[in-house]
């Protein structure tokens, strides 16, 4: 499945300053993603998942080291229109239907209307939302949202798409929905997928490969390759392969938060 490295991290590290006050939110990140990868970061809250998301996916600058994306710099990578990112947030326009979101980043590159309007029934079709085209973001659940910002990074056909805790909020079993959900997309895409999470279970269900993060300063901790067989189901979580991954990430999770202790 997975093939050359669509991400390198080299020695990437980020200091915030706030007024004469310095603080390390990284320190030196190096890691691989290989190209069709679901990869995973999870680790305490103020370990860096964010920050390190961001960096990866050009939004803010590292203070050193280097990112490449298939070979070239993240900087771009973005440029080419190689990144989708979905936030935990959906952000959707209220005035401008299911659709129209989806329609607005290839409105803003140009694209023909007749081609932007294919594309987006196209993906609301991928992410289950056929029906819901004309309805405005109030009318739609926290899950239906979320769905119209993944057919909305998906547009411009990304070749990395980056998730920073899109389910946050949503109840454990619209949350496994979600889940089920965005593995069929990611199934049907196979493009390169980076997640932050919090939730155990929500890693092992999604992931090929899981970070564990540690804090003070943000770093690497651990590496957990998920071998589980796709499609994974709901049943798949009570199966003694599934609750083992699990139990060996919250075993490594809780050793990222006892490191993270003052």
């Amino acid at each position: 499945m997975a093939g050359t490295d669509a991400i390198r991290a080299d020695a990437v590290s980020k200091t915030f300053t706030i007024g004469k006050e310095s603080f390390q939110a990284l320190g030196e990140v190096s890691l691989e993603i290989p190209e069709r990868t679901f990869a995973t970061f999870i680790g305490p809250s103020g370990c860096g998942k964010s920050t390190l998301l961001r960096i990866l996916a050009d939004v803010i600058a590292p203070t050193s080291g280097e990112v490449s994306v298939f070979g070239r710099s993240a900087a771009q990578a973005r440029e080419e229109r190689d990144f989708g990112f979905v936030f935990q947030d959906p952000v959707l326009l209220p005035w401008r239907s299911a659709l129209a979101n989806v329609e607005l980043p290839m409105q803003l590159n140009g694209i023909d209307k007749a081609e932007r309007r294919a594309r987006a029934l196209e993906l609301l079709d991928l992410v289950g939302l056929q029906g819901f085209e004309k309805a405005l973001p109030a009318k739609l659940s926290g899950g239906m949202a979320r769905r119209v910002a993944i057919a909305r990074a998906l547009t411009l056909g990304p070749r990395v798409l980056f998730l920073d805790e899109p389910f946050n909020g949503l109840d454990e079993i619209r949350r496994q929905n979600m889940n089920a959900e965005l593995q069929r997309i990611w199934l049907e895409t196979r493009t390169t997928t980076v997640l932050v999470t919090h939730n155990v279970s929500e890693a092992v269900f999604l992931s090929d490969r899981v970070f564990v993060m540690g804090r003070n300063p943000g770093r690497i901790m651990a590496q957990l390759e998920i071998d589980l067989p796709r499609p994974r189901t709901i049943e798949t979580m009570t199966s003694p392969e599934f609750v083992e991954y699990d139990r060996e990430l919250t075993a490594l999770l809780r050793t990222a938060y006892e490191d993270a202790e003052p």
